[in-house]
């Protein structure tokens, strides 16, 4: 089994195009599509214009659509307009959530036909 990995995404990059990591995920920069990983560690100055989904995730920037995730953190300079599904849930006081709330997530495995 190889060791645990995550890719970075840095504060200057900008990305336009879904993205699609095994691993985890650390977002610094910019990015228009869709991101499915394992992990997401969002940064504070760091936007994402798309649906993400994933197993976890800490979000602390801009998130511009739906977001589907086992256990999220939402941290207090997150700012997120979309609708959330989750299993597990954390906000911190001065968190923004523009969008309505799901408990309840399939498991990602359930793409399968």
């Amino acid at each position: 089994m190889p060791a645990t990995t995550f890719s970075v995404l840095g504060a200057d990059l900008a990305v336009k195009g879904d993205i699609t990591a095994s691993a985890e995920l650390h977002i610094e920069g910019h990015v228009e599509g869709d991101i499915t990983c394992s992990g997401l560690v969002q940064g504070e100055a760091s936007s994402i214009h798309g649906a993400i989904r994933a197993q976890t995730a800490r979000l602390a920037g801009t998130v511009r659509g739906g977001i589907e995730v086992g256990q999220l953190v939402v941290l207090k300079t997150a700012r997120i307009h979309g609708d959330v599904r989750y299993d597990v849930l954390t906000i911190e006081q001065g968190a923004h959530i523009d969008g309505m709330l799901s408990h309840g997530l399939e498991p990602m495995a359930s793409d399968t036909p």
